[in-house]
């Protein structure tokens, strides 16, 4: 893996930590959960080869410190962050954006709001479940999340919030999607999927995954000590970042609603993707239901919500795929 150039951003109530490689059309990565800039790493070296590829910790994880800790987080205030990058990296010239997960949401309302600085994006499962028609649902989810971490802590609130991604949907639009590796997507979909357990559980967890499942059903973490420093310091960051996710980032954005009419005028510049083995799960739906809305494909990608993490080397494919298109 090729290091890449570190930098340092002030914005408006924060310092950002930033990470370039390579040359080209800048590309910025922007990530979800508590991965940080290193969600990337998996794929980064290989889009460098193209891009200037740009990633970046998210205000308020711990490479990227708030002046108050305690200020509220809004994802308009995360995109104008993203816009910041933008004018620093590529002040001339439009730039492609990857969002995964929570970063996916940022990506939309920069998009709404920044469109003269978009030449593309690129959203992965971006979980705006207030467009759902079943929104109430996931209110309920929320507050019992909030509830749990204040009454019982972390990880108990973790398990809560990771059951309810992974709960059978109520409502499952049916939308045409553009399938990684060109499968058929009218091919039977397995049962356990389907029914909202995602397939690629069995992988390994990386606890750095941008929003990874934490909880009851998720995979221990390896030890920091059993792991390499910088892999050990990683997963130092990630856990010590996941209070901070779970408590704000997670209720503000989750209760974020997408200007969809302005989403929809710009759709031509607009990817909505999803992964593979999500069908059925929380993070899946939102893409699908804006999808069909706007009668665009959901183009898939490999692996589940953390597909980025599990099937690196497909998932950079398909990404390549998609922006080069």
């Amino acid at each position: 893996m090729t290091s890449p150039t570190i930098g340092h951003l002030r914005v408006d109530g924060a310092t950002l930590h930033y990470e370039v490689r390579g040359e080209g059309p800048l590309l910025l990565l922007i990530p979800g959960g508590t991965g940080g800039a290193a969600s990337f790493d998996g794929v980064a070296d290989d889009l460098a080869t193209t891009y200037t590829v740009a990633a970046y910790d998210p205000r308020g994880l711990s490479r990227s410190p708030l002046d108050d800790p305690e200020a509220e987080q809004r994802v308009a205030q995360h995109a104008d962050d993203a816009f910041r990058l933008l004018e620093l990296l590529s002040p001339d010239a439009p730039a492609r954006v990857v969002g995964c997960s929570s970063g996916a949401i940022v990506a939309l309302h920069l998009l709404t709001t920044r469109p003269e600085r978009i030449e593309r994006v690129v959203a992965h499962e971006p979980p705006v479940v207030e467009v759902l028609p079943d929104a109430a649902e996931h209110r309920a989810l929320l507050a019992r999340v909030r509830d749990t971490f204040h009454r019982e802590g972390l990880m108990p609130a973790a398990a809560v919030f990771a059951a309810g991604l992974r709960r059978p949907a109520s409502v499952t639009p049916v939308t045409p999607a553009i399938p990684a590796g060109g499968a058929d997507p009218a091919a039977p979909v397995d049962a356990d999927t389907a029914a909202g357990a995602p397939a690629d559980r069995a992988a390994p967890a990386d606890p750095a995954d941008n929003d990874a499942p934490v909880g009851a059903d998720a995979p221990a973490a390896p030890k920091a000590a059993e792991l390499p420093p910088e892999a050990a310091a990683r997963v130092e960051r990630t856990m010590g970042d996941m209070p901070y996710f779970l408590g704000r980032i997670v209720p503000s954005f989750m209760a974020y609603t997408p200007d969809v009419d302005r989403l929809r005028a710009l759709s031509d510049r607009l990817v909505l993707a999803a992964g593979a083995d999500s069908v059925g799960e929380l993070p899946y739906r939102p893409a699908a239901f804006l999808a069909e809305r706007f009668g665009t494909p959901l183009v898939h990608f490999p692996g589940g919500h953390t597909g980025l993490s599990t099937h690196p080397a497909e998932f950079g494919e398909q990404l390549r795929k998609v922006l080069d298109a």
